[in-house]
């Protein structure tokens, strides 16, 4: 695996979570629309890495969508409904990817994206804060994956948005017991990274990372 990093913006300076920026779905990459006006114009600095590489990508105009809101597992692909993604952008994205089934999920739009109450460990396992869903769309969730709960003050310390890199292999902040706990109980291997600094502007883990190739 090859960590790619961009050129840190005084400019940008949410750009640390490169996650929002964009996504990819099997091997389209697909660069935001972004909603927040202070995070407009990362996605140039993204489009122009992608063009001095040669890698090719579909920039998704006109409807807000951004990558936080966007989790990935096989064919199925999670969207969470809030402010900074809207249902237009959602309906435009199935349209271009007949073959993956999207499903809109609403949030409460105060944890700003879907990442941080919602996050697939595996093609068992989720990490979820109920306390940001409504019972439907909890429901819906725990017919497919076995849910481990976050509490209220763990999901404050970004206790769901975890990385899982595969193998059983889980990043998460040391100061969120719980939910290691938890993990390991299901078999996971969590490496306990201090990361606390980033998680003080609202994100972690996940929300500093982005894919750029899946297989």
């Amino acid at each position: 695996m090859e960590i790619i990093k961009l050129r840190p913006s005084k400019d940008h300076p949410e750009q640390v979570f490169t996650r929002d920026i964009g996504f990819t779905l099997g091997n389209r990459l697909f660069i935001s629309e972004m909603a927040n006006p202070i995070r407009q114009g990362e996605e140039k600095v993204l489009a122009y890495w992608m063009n001095k590489h040669d890698i090719s990508y579909k920039k998704l105009l006109t409807h807000s969508i951004e990558g936080g809101d966007v989790i990935v597992d096989g064919r199925h692909v999670f969207i969470g409904i809030s402010h900074r993604t809207c249902m237009d952008a959602v309906q435009a994205l199935q349209r271009e990817l007949p073959d993956f089934e999207i499903l809109p999920i609403p949030f409460n739009p105060k944890y700003l994206h879907l990442d941080c109450v919602f996050n697939i460990l595996s093609s068992k396992d989720a990490l979820i804060y109920p306390g940001a869903l409504d019972s439907e769309i909890l429901d819906r969730l725990s017919k497919i994956y076995h849910l481990i709960e976050v509490s209220e003050s763990e999901q404050f310390s970004m206790g769901t948005n975890v990385l899982s890199i595969g193998h059983n292999r889980v990043f998460s902040l040391p100061i969120n017991h719980e939910v290691n706990h938890q993990l390991r109980q299901h078999g996971y291997q969590v490496l306990e990274v201090d990361f606390s600094e980033i998680i003080k502007s609202g994100g972690s883990f996940r929300c500093c990372s982005m894919p750029i190739m899946r297989h």
